[in-house]
């Protein structure tokens, strides 16, 4: 089963930052309690110390909360937060006494130490070095004796977290520009607009960002990052420790060791050669599209107080609705009636409108009754559809029926055609039909022959001399 952090946390965790009219208070105080152990050499810190200066900051700040009574102490207060807090749904912190004094202290526990952490994080996120992840990856590469006792911890690991790291910050970045981005559409005045802009110029990433362009800094060690990285993974002896450290490391055999170094090469060649370039394009791409956008909407903002015609516009709709209200023109003389007119009779076609499109009726599925046919049906159907399909006149029987009429010769009379039924006449008449295209030629001649109540016009038949 895979590792679930909620397997690690008390069930109510988060429930002082999620429900509630005091999540806002809750974090806060959260992190003035990690504020305290900045001057302690560990996260424990005497209950009593951590109550005063509790009460100190919930009285500065002015804060109440839904269960707090009018006629409470902050005391009370600052020792019920602590209450909450210690709770073992919470998690937050531990109280435990001391084994001598038998005083009691307040432990900050490791979840709530990084859920603090993380509180700060979001609303002071850190300015990082973006370029000293390079360095840091060059260097290491550079110092062999740092790292040839295990290659694996305090080179390849090593270099290869500072790769996810660069990746992570800078996909953050981009991130972050983006967001700015977002609030640029939402700003309507030009005051802020352009602290907004100058904000953003004068930021920390802008230099940052400068450091990282191909032209200062990753072309000059990218090379050299490569070739070490190849050269470490194709020496025998640098491969064999590499793959030991590895295992022993990460608690994996050998062969899984030799996999995941392969990938974490890998994996770090691919980021600096392709993805390193392609997050950059985006980065670039989304400030010139913040430039743009800023620069856009400070000439809409400019430009919006400038609308001569929504102005002209404006006078118009004022002076038609007092000429409404005051029935001036019932006063003014017929020809100047037309020069007050301000609405305009329109109409609308029926060719401009719309017609809807008819909804498709759902068709129902039909079923129908499946008979299953047993071998004798099957081939009495077969022997139908023979049937059926046989042409006892066609081109080629026909062909078949004048040559054995002929019988080597190369004329034929039709007085010579048998002529005992119907079949034999129609036989006649289709053979005929296909003369030419059997290789034959036909002469009509006058007269015709008759035989047994049947009727044929004569004619001659021949060989055509350059065959078929």
């Amino acid at each position: 089963m895979a590792p679930n952090v909620f397997n690690r946390i008390p069930p109510g965790f988060f429930n002082l930052l999620s429900s509630g009219s005091d999540y806002k208070n809750n974090a806060s105080c959260l992190l003035e309690i990690y504020s305290q152990y900045d001057m302690e050499v560990s996260y424990r810190i005497s209950r009593k110390q951590l109550r005063d200066a509790l009460s100190s900051y919930i009285f500065e700040n002015n804060l109440s909360f839904s269960e707090e009574n009018s006629d409470e102490k902050i005391t009370d207060v600052a020792n019920s937060i602590i209450r909450k807090f210690t709770d073992e749904d919470c998690g937050w912190l531990i109280e435990e006494t001391d084994d001598s004094t038998y005083e009691k202290y307040i432990v900050m526990t490791e979840a709530g130490i990084a859920l603090a952490e993380f509180l700060i994080t979001l609303e002071q996120p850190e300015k990082v070095e973006y370029s000293s992840y390079i360095y840091n990856i060059y260097n290491t590469l550079m110092n062999p004796e740092q790292w040839r006792a295990d290659p694996y911890v305090n080179a390849i690991k090593s270099v290869y977290n500072n790769s996810k790291a660069l990746s992570k910050s800078l996909k953050r970045l981009s991130t972050f520009i983006r967001k700015k981005i977002e609030e640029l559409t939402r700003e309507a005045s030009l005051e802020t607009l352009t602290n907004h802009l100058l904000e953003y110029c004068d930021g920390e990433f802008i230099r940052e960002y400068a450091r990282l362009t191909k032209q200062q800094n990753i072309h000059m060690y990218r090379s050299y990052i490569r070739a070490k990285l190849n050269e470490m993974i194709n020496d025998p002896e640098i491969h064999e420790l590499l793959i030991y450290g590895c295992a022993i490391e990460e608690n994996i055999t050998e062969d899984e060791a030799e996999t995941m170094i392969i990938d974490m090469v890998d994996n770090t060649k691919k980021f600096l050669n392709e993805d390193y370039d392609r997050i950059m394009r985006d980065i670039k791409h989304k400030i010139n599209t913040h430039i743009h956008i800023a620069i856009g909407r400070i000439r809409f903002i400019c430009n919006s107080g400038k609308d001569a015609q929504g102005n002209v516009e404006q006078v118009l709709k004022m002076l038609r609705v007092s000429i409404d209200e005051g029935d001036l023109l019932d006063v003014l003389p017929d020809e100047m009636i037309n020069l007050y007119r301000f609405d305009k009779n329109e109409y609308i076609d029926t060719a401009s409108l719309y017609p809807f499109r008819k909804s498709r009726a759902i068709k129902k599925p039909i079923t129908t009754d499946i008979e299953v046919l047993t071998e004798q049906d099957k081939e009495e159907a077969i022997s139908e559809l023979k049937k059926q399909a046989y042409n006892q006149f066609s081109k080629r029987r026909m062909k078949l029926y004048l040559d054995e009429q002929m019988k080597g010769k190369s004329e034929l009379d039709s007085s010579q055609l048998p002529l005992s039924c119907k079949k034999e006449l129609l036989a006649n008449i289709a053979a005929v039909t296909y003369c030419e295209e059997n290789g034959y030629e036909i002469t009509v001649e006058d007269g015709y022959t008759e035989a047994n109540g049947m009727v044929l016009h004569r004619f001659k038949i021949r060989r055509k001399k350059d065959g078929v």
